[in-house]
C-alpha cells in the first residue's frame, strides 16, 4: 500500500511542472511566410503559433507593379505586409515569446517610419521607431523579451514613384524565440485534483496502519 501511495504522489509531482507551463527549447523560429499559399490573403491565426491582425501576405514575384514588396523579399516568394497601411498586430494566444527581429522595407515610401511596440498584456514594455526605404530590406534587431503582443504602426516618408501609394511596409523572416506556454485552467484544476486525491489517499492509508 505504501508503494501505491508513493507511485501516486510521484506521478502528481511529475505532472505538476508540465501543467504549470512549458518552455520551448531556446531556438529561434524564422517565419518566412513562404509556406503559405501563393495568393493575397490574411495571415491565418495559428501561423507560427501566433495570431495575426491586419497582416496579409503576397507573392512578390507575381506582384505586377514594381514596389518595395519585391525589393523587400528576402526568402522568396512571399512577404507579409500591413493591409490598407493600418496598424498591424501579432499576439500570442497563450503565453509569452521573445521577438528577435525582422527584415522591413517600405512598399511605396522612402523614409517610411515604423513604430514597433512590445506589450505584456496591456503594459507597454518596449517601443522603437525605425526608418526604411523601398530599395532593399533592412534587418532590425529588437530583442523584445517576455512579450505576448506586438503592434506595428507605419507613417510618413516620401513616395518613391512606383505608381502606388500609402504607408505600407513589407516584412520578411520574422524571428521569434523562447515561447512560454501558460496552461489552460482545467489543466491546473486537474493537477490540483490529483495532488488533493493523493494527499487524501495517503491520510486514509495512514489511518488504517
Amino acid at each position: 500500500m505504501k508503494n501505491s501511495v508513493k507511485t501516486l504522489m510521484t506521478g502528481a509531482i511529475i505532472i505538476a511542472p508540465l501543467a504549470l507551463g512549458t518552455v520551448a527549447p531556446a531556438q529561434a523560429i524564422v517565419l518566412t511566410f513562404d509556406d503559405l499559399p501563393s495568393t493575397f490573403d490574411p495571415i491565418p491565426n495559428g501561423y507560427g503559433g501566433l495570431n495575426w491582425d491586419k497582416f496579409y501576405y503576397l507573392d512578390s514575384s507575381n506582384y505586377v507593379i514594381p514596389s518595395g514588396y519585391f525589393n523587400g523579399t528576402v526568402s522568396p516568394n512571399n512577404v507579409a505586409y500591413n493591409a490598407f497601411a493600418n496598424p498591424a498586430r501579432v499576439r500570442s494566444p497563450r503565453g509569452t515569446f521573445d521577438f528577435e527581429g525582422a527584415y522591413l522595407t517600405g512598399a511605396w515610401n522612402n523614409g517610411l517610419n515604423i513604430t514597433v511596440d512590445g506589450y505584456h498584456n496591456s503594459t507597454l514594455l518596449y517601443s522603437q521607431t525605425v526608418t526604411v526605404d523601398t530599395t532593399s530590406p533592412t534587418w532590425f534587431t529588437f530583442n523584445y523579451d517576455g512579450i505576448n503582443f506586438l503592434r506595428f504602426t507605419s507613417f510618413g516618408g516620401i513616395n518613391a514613384g512606383y505608381g502606388g501609394g500609402g504607408a505600407h511596409f513589407a516584412m520578411d523572416n520574422f524571428t521569434v524565440d523562447n515561447f512560454t506556454v501558460v496552461p489552460e485552467p482545467f489543466t491546473l484544476l486537474g493537477v490540483g485534483t490529483a495532488l488533493g486525491f493523493g494527499a487524501a489517499f495517503k491520510r486514509k492509508v495512514n489511518k488504517k496502519e
